[in-house]
């Protein structure tokens, strides 16, 4: 697959490939604390044929309690290895519906150097909804280990010291995937002792304003570029993303390599650790 026109494929150009040694499918469906469901019960009901299953909370730095950080290198080549995911592997990653948590994934697998991996626009929903088969009960067995080096790109991803330095310089744009009532600080926080607000400085473009409303696909290009200028994005300048957890960050990534502008950092701990530290600045 060529690199940035194809980071998103459609379910017809999934289902021609489903029986492809060299193709491995993953569920990254992922739902945010409180709404009583995990993706990995929507994976155990029902896939796409042959998929693995990737918990964004598992495959995680567990030395930290913030939610979904990046792993550590060999523990992420080993995660990598069990799904059977190897250098030359491509990936095709969805999520139950739309765009929410697969983009994640995607830009993880970028992180650590694999480029080979795209999103199933639409989601499972949109393979549901065009006919296309499922497997249910349980899942077909592991697939046979794979060698995974993982190449770590240091700049795709900010820590906490990288934004605040970014609060004094304003060098970089920040943009905010979080709904406009958490940026705004009128809605309150679900994380335990986190602060309602946004970095300062730092503008909002809720991730699900450059996703299709009725089809949950994404926006055509042009319209992914309207919805990041009218939020007072420069396109000509850096960007770094943000959001809840570092999640849905990853749609705004996505949907600036879109449009050209590949290899978004993100800011890994996102609102989960700003809105949690007391040492950190907050605007509302």
């Amino acid at each position: 697959m060529s690199d940035a026109t194809d980071a998103l494929v459609s379910p017809e150009w999934l289902a021609q490939r489903l029986n492809d040694p060299a193709l491995r499918v993953v569920d990254a469906t992922w739902y945010l604390p409180g709404q009583g469901r995990t993706g990995e019960q929507d994976y155990a009901q029902r896939r796409i044929p042959g998929a693995v299953f990737w918990d964004l909370e598992g495959i995680a730095d567990r030395s930290t309690d913030l939610p979904t950080m990046l792993s550590q290198p060999a523990a992420f080549a080993a995660d990598m290895a069990r799904l059977g995911i190897g250098p030359a592997t491509q990936v095709v990653v969805y999520n139950g519906a739309g765009v929410m948590s697969a983009p994640r994934v995607w830009w993880t697998l970028r992180y650590f150097g694999h480029t080979q991996v795209a999103v199933l626009d639409g989601g499972l929903a949109r393979w549901l909804s065009e006919g296309r088969p499922v497997e249910t009960g349980a899942p077909r067995p592991a697939p046979a280990a794979a060698a995974f080096a993982a190449r770590p790109q240091a700049a795709m991803a900010w820590d906490v010291d990288a934004v605040r330095r970014n609060i004094d310089s304003r060098s970089v744009q920040l943009v905010d995937a979080r709904s406009a009532a958490r940026f705004n600080g009128t809605e309150a926080e679900t994380r335990a002792n986190c602060r309602s607000g946004h970095i300062p400085g730092s503008r909002n473009l809720p991730f699900n304003e450059i996703v299709d409303a009725k089809s949950k696909t994404m926006l055509p290009p042009a319209q992914i570029a309207d919805r990041f200028a009218r939020a007072g994005i420069d396109l000509g300048q850096p960007i770094v993303a943000s959001c809840g957890s570092g999640v849905t960050a990853a749609v705004l990534a996505l949907g600036l390599h879109l449009i050209g502008r590949p290899d978004t950092p993100i800011y890994d701990g996102s609102w989960s650790e700003w809105g949690t530290r007391r040492d950190t600045p907050v605007e509302t």
